[in-house]
């Protein structure tokens, strides 16, 4: 054992120097620092699929498409089939566990005259951040808490600041080291768990009058105007898909995480199957909770579903008390898909491929990106301005974040089981004989899902209840391809920087070039790496 000064904790010397090898053979040098412990990648991962921000703000919305029955008995579809997607991931995580993740899967796995165009699609697709959805789901659920004790319904205004005031403290909380966020993450686990558990406990436990068994697993329930019951139950799986997402992030860490190629996979697999099993547990309690579905689902009187039945069961009290359970989570949440984020943006910038990149891929002091969490936290800003205008048009860009993540999970997978079918050079984690099976299970799953974030949700469709995500999805992936068009083919060469001198120091690294890059690998040069070891 030896103290590594690279991470500045006992670990290893020879696991260090197999991350660092691994590294350099994909082409980068090791910059960040290498701290977290399989677990604490896990605590991100976990966090990012957090169950009490994705299923709360929804859970109201899909009983009405479907009632209980698509909502309890759709979760553990989703989850069954969002498993197969995390493990064709995870099995391309092991073998290239780089910070750039999808990103640079698919400049690994995509034909030589694909892997600029793809990659860049890839590249910003999965890069739309989830976490503007997730903290103006915080700040709608603090307000509803707000209207609870005074009676006051706050504006539309007041929303989008309390939402300002929450994506600047996650900047903050992001610009600490990565050990300390993998340490915050830790908990969040742990306050998930915890949470969840008290939740339904204190719900169960005082509420007079439980539903029946048979309504909370087999009645339906259909509000949304469509005869099709299969339509129907098809859309009621957009609240379960929507929250089992993020696990990519588990990749996203993989530069900082000891053994990534087994912390990487793990933290996929181990995230996916603990909200899933969580989840499933919360659903069933708190549907046994419902004592009057008009008034506490179709029409709450403080604004939220969960708010309502929490207020009806156990009163003021512990309905305030449950609700910070729940914005705690959503704090979680924000913070862990904020810092996944900042490094796809670091990483992404370090290849040279957004604007700014020569300033977006430094590190400070603490080998932090620092300034990739802070371009976060601005854009996020921008993305939230439509909601001042219309919560419709910003629905839109919440489903086009999920369309465009299932997009970018999507073309890696295509890759690996079609063009580098026969080439593949798994990891240490390896689906073995079922990579192929898994991988057309997932593509189709994903593709399936895809489009239903892009069908309308209630009949008659008119200009008001439009989904109007179609239109800017089209729009952000033909903003992408003309500005890879225009300016990006003429100098973006993806496949990772050369490694760079341990003499040379990260800020000198940073001026090397104006993209920020030292040299790069050839798109099309598939290097031989013994990624199994």
């Amino acid at each position: 054992m030896e103290k590594d000064e690279c991470t500045g904790s006992e670990e290893s010397g020879s696991l260090y120097d197999h991350d660092r090898a691994v590294l350099e053979k994909l082409g980068y040098k090791q910059s960040l620092d290498r701290s977290l412990s399989s677990w604490g990648t896990f605590g991100v991962t976990f966090s990012c699929c957090s169950i009490l921000s994705g299923l709360t703000p929804l859970y109201g919305e899909a009983l009405q498409s479907g009632g209980p029955l698509a909502v309890i008995w759709g979760w553990l579809l989703v989850s069954f089939f969002t498993m197969f997607v995390g493990l064709s991931l995870a099995e391309i995580c092991s073998a290239f566990p780089t910070t750039g993740g999808l990103y640079f899967w698919t400049i690994r796995l995509a034909s030589a005259e694909w892997v600029p165009l793809a990659s860049w699609i890839v590249g910003y697709t999965n890069w739309l951040v989830a976490i503007a959805s997730t903290d103006l789901a915080m700040a709608q659920f603090l307000a509803s808490l707000v209207t609870m004790l005074s009676g006051y319904e706050p504006s539309t205004y007041v929303i989008f600041a309390i939402y300002v005031g929450i994506i600047i403290l996650h900047g903050m909380v992001n610009s600490m080291t990565v050990r300390l966020n993998g340490f915050f993450n830790i908990l969040s686990v742990w306050w998930h768990v915890v949470g969840t558990l008290m939740i339904v406990i204190v719900v169960l436990a005082y509420t007079p009058e439980k539903q029946s068994a048979s309504f909370v697993f087999t009645a339906w329930v259909n509000n949304t105007g469509w005869n099709s019951s299969f339509y129907v139950f098809m859309l009621g799986l957009l609240q379960s898909q929507y929250t089992l997402s993020g696990y990519d992030s588990a990749a996203h860490m993989a530069e900082e995480t000891k053994n990534a190629q087994h912390g990487g996979p793990m933290g996929i697999i181990r995230a996916i199957l603990g909200a899933s099993i969580i989840g499933w547990f919360f659903l069933i309690g708190i549907t046994f909770c419902i004592t009057d579905f008009q008034a506490q689902i179709v029409s709450p009187t403080v604004g939220v579903a969960l708010s309502q039945i929490f207020l009806d069961a156990a009163g003021q009290t512990w309905a305030i008390i449950l609700i910070l359970v729940i914005l705690g989570a959503q704090f979680f949440c924000g913070s862990a898909l904020t810092l996944a984020s900042s490094r796809m943006v670091y990483a992404f910038a370090r290849d040279g491929a957004l604007p700014l990149s020569k300033h977006l891929h430094r590190l400070n002091k603490d080998k932090s990106p620092v300034s990739a969490v802070w371009f976060n936290i601005a854009f996020c800003f921008i993305l939230g301005l439509p909601y001042i205008w219309s919560e419709t048009a910003f629905s839109a860009i919440v489903s086009v974040n999920t369309i465009a993540s299932s997009i970018s999970y999507l073309i890696p997978i295509l890759c690996r089981i079609i063009l580098a079918r026969h080439t593949f050079q798994p990891g240490p984690f390896s689906l073995g004989k079922f990579s192929t099976p898994v991988g057309i299970v997932s593509s189709i799953w994903i593709t399936v899902t895809s489009v239903l974030f892009l069908c309308p949700t209630t009949a008659p469709v008119t200009v008001a209840n439009m989904n109007y995500a179609l239109v800017p999805f089209v729009l952000v992936i033909g903003m992408c391809s003309l500005y890879y068009a225009l300016w990006g083919r003429h100098w973006f060469t993806p496949g990772g920087t050369r490694i760079v001198a341990d003499s040379v120091d990260e800020e000198q690294v940073g001026e090397t070039e104006d993209n920020g890059v030292e040299a790069r690998r050839p798109a099309n040069e598939k290097e031989e790496v013994d990624f199994a070891t």
